[in-house]
């Protein structure tokens, strides 16, 4: 059935994309070279939704600013969740603008409009909740789900069992009535979940649908994740720049020089300067006003908005947030790592390293494959970097 509204869930931080999300939160990370939340929000126009409503919180204004009260053409309807209370907590907050079925999609979440339209589509006015369903060898990270037919029989968090194959995919049809059977249901540690609404709604015999989807899912849990959905994402073409030949993405308004050469797939966003000599890609996506000087070479990297590269510097694997400078000569090599997030150490990562909000990387410096690199740091000329470094620390030579 087609639905008019859809409450888009923004209101996370992301804790484990840390240093990235500590001015920002998690929706507006680089999916590519646009933002995730902007490929939700395409997604819910391209499959026929008007009613927008996104529920904020962290950082909420950044949202807001970046959205606006419209977008393309649909008016948008803010909704504040003050604390981070859960996913059901989240949806509640939306309750008083809606009167009918609707959707509910996780903002920091790259899905297609062909895979919203699938769970309308099998949705209907008989059933709870429709789920859209994904086969993924990832599941066991996520939600899991087990089927018997088109019913879903059992949700399951994170369960941590390679048996489970099927994904929660985050798109949820849900009728009227399981706004109040949310404010009901038992919380969990202080939180109230989507999930354990529609988990008590099985258990009750009520019809909770599962719509296995193809298409595009990719998400990011922790900061070099962002690399896989860039990766995803430029292997089948699911950009918004023209193809300026097989593979290679360049905005009209950005400039290459002739001497540069770019190596499929790459994705070259607007008013970006790349200059004569620089090598740029594979696998590597340039956002808005970025700049990779002569003799650069950047390659598996995610360069995010009004980022430069020195000359002849090397940046391979890495990710990097808003205005972040890379000296001339500098080197970040790239590969696998050991990287710790909080008190845990992940081994074997692809990650040359993290570099956050107007961090800055020093001519000469060399940084280490897996560094984390908070916001407004700096990494002095000829320094080495590694491990963690701190915001609005300097590491010096």
């Amino acid at each position: 059935m087609q639905l008019d509204s859809a409450v888009v869930l923004a209101a996370g931080e992301g804790t484990r994309l840390r240093p990235l999300t500590k001015h920002r939160p998690k929706p507006l990370l680089p999916a590519a070279n646009r933002p995730i939340l902007a490929y939700v929000l395409d997604a819910l126009i391209d499959a026929g939704i008007d009613d927008l409503h996104l529920v904020v919180g962290y950082q909420r204004d950044r949202v807001q600013d970046h959205v606006g009260p419209t977008y393309r053409g649909r008016t948008v309807t803010y909704h504040v969740q003050e604390k981070q209370l859960g996913t059901g907590h989240a949806v509640l907050q939306a309750r008083d603008a809606i009167d009918a079925d609707f959707l509910v999609v996780n903002g920091d979440e790259v899905v297609t409009a062909a895979m919203v339209e699938a769970v309308m589509d099998a949705h209907s006015r008989t059933d709870a909740a429709t789920l859209g369903i994904v086969e993924s060898d990832r599941a066991a990270e996520y939600g899991a789900v087990r089927l018997d037919g088109d019913r879903i029989v059992e949700l399951v968090e994170r369960p941590q069992d390679d048996t489970y194959r099927l994904l929660n995919a985050g798109i949820y049809a849900c009728g009227p009535s399981l706004l109040a059977d949310i404010e009901s249901t038992e919380r969990r540690a202080g939180e109230l979940h989507l999930t354990d609404a529609i988990a008590d709604q099985i258990r009750g015999g009520n019809a909770v649908r599962g719509v296995r989807i193809e298409g595009l899912w990719s998400t990011a849990t922790y900061p070099w994740d962002l690399l896989t959905v860039a990766r995803d994402l430029l292997a089948i073409g699911h950009v918004d720049e023209p193809e300026r030949s097989r593979g290679v993405y360049v905005d009209e308004t950005a400039s290459v020089h002739d001497d540069a050469t770019l190596r499929p797939p790459v994705v070259v966003g607007p008013d970006a300067v790349i200059g004569p000599g620089a090598v740029v890609g594979p696998d590597t996506a340039l956002g808005r006003n970025t700049t990779v000087d002569a003799g650069a070479v950047v390659e598996g990297s995610v360069l995010d908005i009004d980022s430069r590269v020195g000359s002849n510097a090397t940046v391979v694997d890495a990710v990097t947030g808003q205005g972040v400078t890379v000296g001339p000569g500098a080197t970040v090599p790239g590969g696998d790592a050991d990287v710790r997030v909080g008190t845990t150490i992940h081994e074997n990562r692809r990650l040359g390293c993290v570099a956050a909000d107007r961090a800055e990387i020093g001519g000469g410096a060399t940084v280490a494959p897996g560094t984390l690199i908070g916001p407004d740091a700096s990494v002095g000329t000829g320094a080495h970097a590694s491990d963690i470094v701190p915001g609005s620390t300097e590491v010096r030579r």
